[in-house]
């Protein structure tokens, strides 16, 4: 069964109405071209052939990369989450959006990295969102950055 991708324009609304209803903030794109990039990378299968390396580096670089003025944070967690309903991971989307808050504050902060973020959203994807091995990653690639920063 083919991916569904996200198109800019769908993106570009996205962002506008997630900056409406979520919070606030200044709606405003200061990269149009990166964003566009990241969308239509990850419909390469050589680069990206499972649906979790495509969630994966749409996540972390929308997190990353902050292509738009504000909100890119909750763009990360709103276009992965439209591509989790659009190619049918239902069971995916809750849990996903419990813990995506926390994963792309750290991940926007260089704290988690992007094969963590990886192994996160396969773990979501196939039902191991609970996996305490990767709970614990997540909580040592936390704490060390904090022990760093402290010093």
């Amino acid at each position: 069964m083919p991916v569904l991708y996200i198109p800019l324009d769908l993106a570009l609304e996205v962002h506008k109405k997630t900056i409406t209803v979520s919070g606030g903030g200044e709606y405003g794109v200061l990269n149009q071209g990166q964003l566009e990039s990241v969308l239509e990378h990850i419909q390469n299968d050589d680069y990206y052939p499972t649906i979790v390396e495509k969630l994966t580096h749409l996540f972390h670089s929308v997190c990353t990369f902050h292509t738009c003025v504000d909100g890119n944070k909750r763009l990360a967690i709103t276009l992965s989450s439209q591509m989790l309903l659009l190619n049918g991971y239902l069971r995916s989307i809750d849990h996903f959006i419990r813990e995506a808050e926390n994963i792309s504050y750290h991940t926007a902060a260089g704290r988690i990295d992007k094969d963590l973020v990886g192994e996160w959203m396969q773990a979501i994807l196939t039902g191991h969102e609970n996996d305490e091995s990767l709970k614990l990653k997540i909580l040592e690639a936390i704490s060390d950055y904090d022990d760093e920063t402290a010093l």
